[in-house]
Parts: C-alpha cells; structure tokens; sequence
C-alpha cells in the first residue's frame, strides 16, 4: 500500500470511529432532550414507546431492561469508539448492537425501514472497522 493510500486509510478508519461514536451519542442526547424537546425522541419516555415499537415481538415488561441495555450499550460504545479505547472489541459490539437493532426494526417494520435509515450499512462500517488488521488505531 502507498503511503498515500496508507494515510487515506487511516483517515478513513478515524472517520468512521467518529461517525459510528457521534450517532451513538446523538441518540442518547436525544433521549435525554438534549436536542430538545421536539428533536428525536425528546425525553426518555418517548423512547421508551419507541423501544416497544421496535421490539414489537417481545413481552411489553422487557422493554424497559431492553430501552436501557440499548442505552447503556451506546453510551459505553459511543465514548470508546471516540476515544479509541479497546477499538476492535468496541468495533465489534458497535457491528452487533445495529445488527440486531435493524434486525428488530425489520422484524417490526418490514425490511426498508432499518435499510432506508442505513443501520446494516453502518453495522457494517463497524464491522469493517473491527477486522481492520493494519495495526493499533487504539489509546489504550
């Protein structure tokens, strides 16, 4: 590999850490009202609905343990993938929680819900990131 194509890479690679990492806690802002009230989900109530809307095939008392793994999860992956902590493990959970968050949207929804919001695409942003064997993008 070129060194230019080298650095492109690695740009390539900080580029997708920080997109994968912003959405994640965009997300959260969104459920807490950070983006205010009318942005998103607004509070965490609405997001709440929108968790048993998704997981539409689930008793209704696991939607709150699944709102707030969902939270916690994207909260944890979200800093790690900015930060470059424990970037492939990180990678990989990020690839897993939108493989099964678009497979609970396309259960729910249909199929052209989770497609037209990019979550396997972006599942699959992650997963790339996690095989990436070019060595440490790490700060652990």
């Amino acid at each position: 590999m070129s060194a230019a194509n080298g650095r492109l890479k690695r740009w390539a690679l900080l580029y997708a850490r920080a997109a994968l990492g912003a959405a994640f806690l965009s997300g959260i802002a969104s459920r807490f009202g950070l983006w205010g009230e009318n942005v998103g989900y607004g509070d965490f109530a609405r997001f709440m609905e929108y968790t048993g809307e998704v997981n539409a095939f689930m008793p209704a008392s696991s939607i709150p343990f699944l709102a707030w793994a969902a939270t916690v999860s994207e909260l944890v992956l979200g800093v790690a993938l900015i930060l470059g902590l424990q970037l492939r493990m990180a990678a990989f959970g990020s690839a897993l929680v939108l493989l099964v968050f678009g497979a609970a949207m396309g259960l729910s929804f249909g199929l052209k819900s989770p497609l037209d919001y990019s979550v396997f695409s972006a599942s699959a942003a992650a997963l790339l990131l996690a095989l990436d064997s070019s060595g440490p993008q790490e700060n652990s």
